[in-house]
């Protein structure tokens, strides 16, 4: 019983997060790195990654750029990760783009951009690091959902969309893996308190002519039992968790993190 001193055990392991210049990404790649994981920051934005990895001031800390709507991007971020560590030990995906409009109005190139950088991405993430998984016969994908891959949000249909396929993948590939030391999972957050869901509480204010407090309590909370927002370091420690030994038996699941939204 001598691990039971340190029952979140990543010390060591290798980490590939998408999406992670910025918000819950990047959240989650610093709770990875306060525990001793060896983290690759993957996103668009290859400046902003640069940034990151100087701020983060850590030998256990890389950075690929990569564009998760090209196939051989995806591949590339893979081979890379495993040339420079050794190994691939938990796939984080976590990139995502977000877009509102009735489905009359929503652009078709939008529609399939959404789905791109989504749903597909998650197939193609899986498919490419299951065979090194496999190897391992150790592995963890944890995939990025939301309350929206399980109930509907009019206006957000690709999101919605694309949120909903990947808690199907999520299914298919844990079964596919079942016996292979592997566990796939989707986190399923709510409303979550980061710069991005802020400012649009700050735009619906002043168009409201009311304050940020206002809007929360009467647009919002109405709809969140526990009447709060979700703190980002919360879902990062859910991850954490997920990627544990603890969780080995935590797999084909959608766990939720939504301060009461989904239960009523």
């Amino acid at each position: 019983m001598e691990h039971s001193h340190n029952i979140i055990d990543v010390k060591d392991k290798v980490v590939i997060i998408t999406g992670s210049a910025s918000g819950i990404g990047l959240n989650i790649a610093k709770k990875f790195l306060d525990h001793g994981a060896k983290v690759v920051l993957s996103d668009l934005n290859a400046g902003s990654l640069h940034q990151k990895v100087k701020e983060l001031k850590s030998p256990n800390v890389m950075s690929i750029k990569a564009d998760v709507t090209e196939e051989e991007e995806i591949e590339d971020l893979i081979l890379k990760t495993k040339k420079h560590f050794g190994r691939v030990d938990i796939f984080i995906n976590n990139a995502g783009i977000q877009h509102v409009a009735p489905i009359e109005d929503f652009s078709t190139e939008t529609f399939d951009k959404m789905i791109a950088v989504m749903l597909r991405a998650t197939f193609l993430t899986t498919k490419h690091v299951f065979p090194i998984m496999k190897e391992q016969q150790w592995g963890r994908i944890i995939n990025i959902a939301s309350i929206n891959g399980l109930v509907g949000f009019a206006g957000k249909v690709a999101y919605n969309a694309a949120k909903h396929g990947i808690i199907g993948i999520t299914k298919v590939a844990a079964l596919e893996c079942a016996t292979e030391g592997i566990t796939v999972n989707a986190i399923c957050p709510g409303y979550i308190a980061t710069p991005l869901v802020l400012n649009q509480f700050d735009d619906l204010a002043k168009s409201r002519n009311v304050s940020v407090d206002k809007v929360l309590n009467e647009v919002l909370y109405p709809l969140i039992p526990q009447k709060t927002l979700i703190d980002i370091e919360d879902i990062s420690s859910l991850v954490l968790f997920t990627s544990s030994s603890c969780a080995k038996h935590i797999t084909g699941t959608n766990l939720v993190i939504d301060a009461g939204y989904t239960a009523q």
